[in-house]
């Protein structure tokens, strides 16, 4: 046999080896997680109830049937999620184009999508047949799947992971570029929502924490634990740029450990009644076990931190991939025991019978008052997290200019945190109570966060300050942090949306497309639609006034007098608004705010006068606080300008024509008043 032989029959042995490493891994995580789900199905009761005579039971195939079939969906969004964010963003590429190894898993993630939207096709099944105390045939001869699947606030929710699933099986065969990988990260992301979001979180009485809290969590397990599984299996397999994808792995899972610890916590407070309940009930004895699993992966991770990457950094990756494949059992069996979680009722605690209160998490506030304004305080928690990242990050970037030696404008700092500060008192105050049950401090809050918090963000210089902060990647043509900015900022999609007329459009004509449609009644009904009304205002106004004010690179940027003239055409737009709404003669979403009960005050449709003259008188600040904005950015650009006209004239030897000739007319009349 020759050496070229050989060394071919060694690379396949070594490809096999650590294929079916790769296998027996998985095996074991598969083996892990049933085995967790099953003890915490007889810890929490739901293995063997009790069957009463005479009513329907679904039978112990449905009984074990929906929790695996959730398991199985559950275990397939993770693995999307971890192959997709393994070839978009922890594997290098070459100038936005995949490599081989991120090839090969954006082709996993299209069989893992139509696991994903198999193992929902299932779940719907066997919750139809619980829901309805029917076995699985019965169930097929009627109607009854149909029906659950698009009647139903679940049975929609899984529908929906079905299709999602699906489309991204189908996406995933054409994409080769890192955005294309990244587009379908982030979908996939989003599939992960709507079946956990109809579960115990509709019926938790803190709803809107427990949907945020639900939402974070989520999102951090996904990435954290997808994301290792994956890492764990591309570790056994010996693949290439192990050390890059570790690295980056690591730094990101930090951020996903603390998400998922603080919304793990918010997720409990807003689901038991008692801190007793953590050993009183079944519900509590499972999160226990949940919360021990959990400290014991953050000592795995830190010991990653501490010993196994610097092993990686000195080619030693076998104690990385023993780790790695160790912790991925661990939060296997924490997937299993999340299931079963989800399967155990929360325990059952006193509520006030309100509507009120089922609706919006509190008891409508006491008459309004300035002072209450100021301390009926209310904790929002996805705007809190927003808040929170903004100051956080545009903090740490300012402190790495700073022991880099860099300067950093502190005009820029004070507006940002100026901004972000506004930003709390609007989604966290007594204003944020109020606005849910009057019209006119909706209407203040919606132009504080539309036009009155962006401003302050938008001279902040966030993208400038990024670029700077950011180092860039360390192979050339890969794209990092900093590269993915410079990317977004240079998309057709931002060139796009960036366009004067299309931001005015965006900004103008979804107020009157929201305020005026069905939209906005739809949005306050559902948490995660007025999570989604809220942010838009913020997003259409930054993207509004960055082009009008931002200090940031744009693909695009109007002269001082074309954003003058953009400000003047767009401020009447909302006088105008204003003053449709107070000629109204019928309530805008009447049934929400006759549900709330408001005893006190103006009626419904004087607050909504109110509100319309707010949105009609409230466009001065925005305005005044713009014009000053652009005279100073207009003064500055001109003696910028000048100085460097000044500059070029000082190295070339010559100065201006024009001003030397009116410097020697000055001086003939000089010598002409002398008589010279």
């Amino acid at each position: 046999m020759s050496r070229t032989e050989s060394a071919a029959e060694s690379e396949t042995a070594t490809g096999s080896g650590a294929a079916s490493r790769a296998v027996r891994l998985g095996v074991a995580g598969a083996v892990a997680a049933i085995v967790a789900l099953a003890i915490g199905m007889i810890a929490g009761g739901r293995a063997f109830p009790r069957i009463i005579p005479g009513l329907p039971d679904a039978g112990v195939v449905v009984r074990w049937g929906l929790p695996l079939s959730k398991l199985l969906m559950d275990a397939a969004g993770l693995v999307t999620v971890g192959v997709l964010l393994m070839a978009a963003l922890l594997l290098p590429n070459d100038k936005g184009v995949l490599g081989k190894s991120a090839l090969t898993y954006v082709r996993a993630a299209s069989w893992s999508a139509l696991a994903w939207a198999g193992a929902a096709f299932l779940a719907i099944v066997f919750s139809v047949a619980d829901s309805f105390g029917r076995t699985v045939p019965q169930i097929l001869e009627r109607t009854m799947l149909t029906s659950y699947a698009t009647q139903t606030t679940q049975g929609v929710a899984l529908t929906l992971v079905v299709l999602f699933g699906v489309a991204i099986a189908l996406f995933s065969r054409g994409a080769i570029t890192a955005g294309a990988a990244a587009g379908l990260l982030v979908f996939a992301m989003a599939t992960l929502l709507p079946a956990p979001l109809t579960g115990h979180t509709s019926s938790s009485p803190n709803h809107d924490l427990a949907t945020s809290s639900v939402a974070l969590h989520l999102l951090g397990l996904a990435l954290w634990v997808g994301g290792l599984a994956v890492l764990a299996v591309h570790a056994v397999r010996r693949q290439p740029h192990l050390q890059v994808a570790a690295a980056r792995f690591s730094r990101m899972a930090l951020w996903c450990y603390v998400a998922v610890g603080l919304s793990g916590v918010f997720s409990l407070v807003a689901r038991l009644g008692a801190v007793s309940d953590l050993w009183t009930s079944e519900y509590g004895v499972l999160a226990v076990v949940k919360i021990v699993l959990f400290v014991l992966l953050g000592y795995a991770g830190y010991w990653h931190r501490q010993r196994t990457l610097p092993d990686l950094e000195a080619s030693r990756p076998r104690a990385f991939a023993r780790l790695a494949g160790g912790e991925l059992l661990l939060m296997a069996a924490t997937v299993g025991v999340a299931v079963a979680l989800s399967r155990t009722p929360p325990p059952d605690f006193s509520v006030p019978a309100d509507r009120a209160f089922e609706l919006l998490g509190f008891p409508v506030p006491p008459p309004l008052t300035l002072g209450n304004v100021f301390t009926l305080w209310w904790f929002d928690l996805f705007f809190a997290v927003v808040a929170g990242l903004l100051g956080v990050l545009y903090l740490l970037g300012v402190v790495r200019l700073w022991r880099r030696g860099d300067r950093w404008p502190v005009g820029r700092t004070v507006s940002w945190f100026v901004g972000v500060a506004v930003l709390v008192f609007a989604t966290q105050s007594g204003l944020a109570r109020y606005s849910k049950v009057m019209f006119d401090m909706h209407m203040i809050e919606h132009m504080t966060l539309a036009m009155i918090v962006p401003i302050f963000l938008v001279l902040g210089g966030p993208v400038t300050l990024a670029l700077r902060a950011l180092k860039p990647a360390a192979k050339r043509g890969d794209r990092g942090p900093r590269e993915w900015v410079v990317t977004i900022l240079h998309s057709r999609f931002t060139k796009v949306i960036s366009h004067p007329g299309v931001a005015t459009a965006i900004f103008v004509a979804s107020t009157y497309a929201l305020y005026f449609t069905p939209l906005f009644e739809s949005a306050m009904n559902e948490h995660l639609g007025h999570i989604a009304m809220t942010l838009h205002f913020l997003l259409s106004g930054s993207l509004f006034f960055w082009v009008i004010v931002g200090v940031d690179p744009g693909p695009s940027r109007l002269p001082y007098v074309g954003r003058l003239l953009m400000l003047f055409v767009t401020m009447p737009f909302h006088a105008f608004f204003g003053i449709a709404l107070m000629m109204m003669g019928g309530v805008i979403a009447q049934g929400w705010y006759e549900q709330i009960g408001r005893t006190w005050g103006d009626t419904l449709l004087q607050t909504q006068s109110d509100g319309g003259a707010i949105a009609w008188g409230f466009g001065e600040i925005p305005t005044l606080i713009v014009l000053l904005a652009i005279a100073a950015q207009w003064y500055r650009d001109d003696d910028r300008q000048a100085r460097r006209a000044d500059r070029q004239a000082d190295r070339s030897g010559a100065g201006d024509p024009e001003l030397d000739s009116y410097n020697d007319y000055l001086a003939r009349l000089n010598r002409a008043d002398r008589g010279e």
